[in-house]
C-alpha cells in the first residue's frame, strides 16, 4: 500500500475567472467543497488549474482561501513546482505549514536537456530548504508539456536519499509502458496515472489511484470505480468513466473541461481561460455537450456548487 493508503482520485481543480481575469475565489472554494463531497481529493494548482498562468501571490492566496474553508486538509495535494527554485520553496513551505497531505512538484520546465544531476539538485534544495519531516513530495512527470522527463534513475536516487519524503509520482506521459514499469520497479511508491481509463490495468499492479483532469466532471464515478469490490461493478464503472474520458481528451483539455462546467454551473466565469489559452466558441461547446448528453452525462444542481 502507498503512503496515501487505499487508492484515491485527486482532481486538478479548474479555476474560474472573473471578467477581468482575476480568480473567482469563492466560486473556486465552493467547487472544491463539492468535489470533496463527491469522494475526490484536491490536486489544486495542477496543469488543468492553469496554475502556471497564476502568480506566486495568487497561488498562495487561493490556497489560503481553501485552507480557511471547512475542507479537510488531508484531502489537499497542491501543485508547488515552479521554474524558479525560490518560488517552489516558498509554495512548498506554505503547503506544509497548511498541513496539506503532500505536494505535487513539476520539475523546472524552461531549460531543456537538463541532467538528472540538475533535477536531483532542484528537488534536494526544495526538500532541504523546507526542512520538515511532514513534507511529502509527489513528482510530476509530464514531458510533453515540460520538455523535462523524470527518469526512473532519478526516482531511484530521490527515494534512496529521501525515502520518507519523496513518496510518489503522477505519470501524465500517456505512455502505459512507462507507468507499468514504474509500478513494477518501485513497489510501495505511490504511482498515480493521469487517466482513469488506465485504472483497469494499473490497479492490479498497485497504483495509488489517479490524478485526473476529467475528475472535474466525474469525481463520483471515478471514486466509485476505485471503491468497487466486485469485477462486475468495476466493469460498469470503468466503462462509464472511460467513455467520458475518451471524448474529452480528444479536445484541448482545459477549455473543454471549463466549457462543460460553465454549462452545468450556469456561470460564464467557468469558461474563461487566461491567455495564451483560448476559450471554446459556442459551437465547440455545443458540439461537446451534445456528445456528453448522448452518454447521459450530468452534473449536480447549480446550488450545490454556486458561491
Amino acid at each position: 500500500m502507498s503512503a496515501f493508503g487505499k487508492p484515491r482520485v485527486f482532481v486538478p481543480v479548474v479555476t474560474p475567472f472573473r471578467s477581468d481575469l482575476s480568480v473567482d475565489t469563492p466560486r473556486f472554494v465552493a467547487f472544491c467543497r463539492w468535489l470533496i463531497g463527491q469522494g475526490a481529493g484536491l490536486a489544486v494548482f495542477g496543469t488543468n488549474s492553469e496554475a502556471n498562468s497564476m502568480s506566486l501571490a495568487e497561488r498562495r492566496a487561493l490556497l489560503d482561501a481553501v485552507l480557511a474553508s471547512d475542507i479537510d486538509r488531508t484531502q489537499l495535494l497542491p501543485g508547488t513546482g515552479a521554474c524558479a527554485l525560490t518560488e517552489a520553496i516558498e509554495l512548498t513551505r506554505h503547503a506544509v505549514a497548511g498541513r496539506c497531505a503532500g505536494v505535487l512538484m513539476l520539475p523546472p520546465f524552461y531549460y531543456q536537456g537538463v541532467s538528472d544531476d540538475g533535477l536531483f539538485a532542484y528537488y534536494s534544495e526544495v526538500i532541504q530548504a523546507v526542512g520538515s519531516d511532514a513534507l511529502r513530495v509527489l513528482l510530476y512527470h509530464i514531458p510533453q508539456f515540460t520538455g523535462v522527463p523524470i527518469s526512473h534513475a532519478l526516482i531511484e536516487r530521490l527515494i534512496t536519499a529521501y525515502p520518507n519524503t519523496v513518496v510518489g509520482i503522477k505519470d501524465s506521459s500517456g505512455d502505459w509502458a512507462n507507468t507499468e514499469a514504474m509500478l513494477k520497479r518501485f513497489p510501495g511508491f505511490a504511482v498515480f496515472p493521469a487517466s482513469e481509463a488506465l485504472l483497469g490495468k494499473a490497479l492490479p499492479l498497485g497504483a495509488a489511484g489517479c490524478i485526473s483532469a476529467t475528475a472535474n466532471l466525474q469525481p463520483h464515478a471515478i471514486a466509485s470505480l476505485l471503491a468497487a469490490t466486485t469485477a462486475d461493478d468495476r466493469a460498469v464503472w470503468e466503462a462509464k468513466v472511460t467513455a467520458l474520458r475518451t471524448i474529452v481528451q480528444a479536445l484541448p483539455m482545459i477549455p473543454a473541461l471549463k466549457a462543460v462546467v460553465a454549462h452545468h454551473m450556469q456561470h460564464a466565469g467557468w469558461s474563461r481561460v487566461r491567455p495564451p489559452l483560448t476559450a471554446f466558441s459556442a459551437e465547440q461547446a455545443n458540439a461537446l455537450l451534445a456528445q456528453l448528453d448522448a452518454l447521459g452525462f450530468s452534473m449536480p444542481p447549480v446550488q450545490q456548487v454556486a458561491a
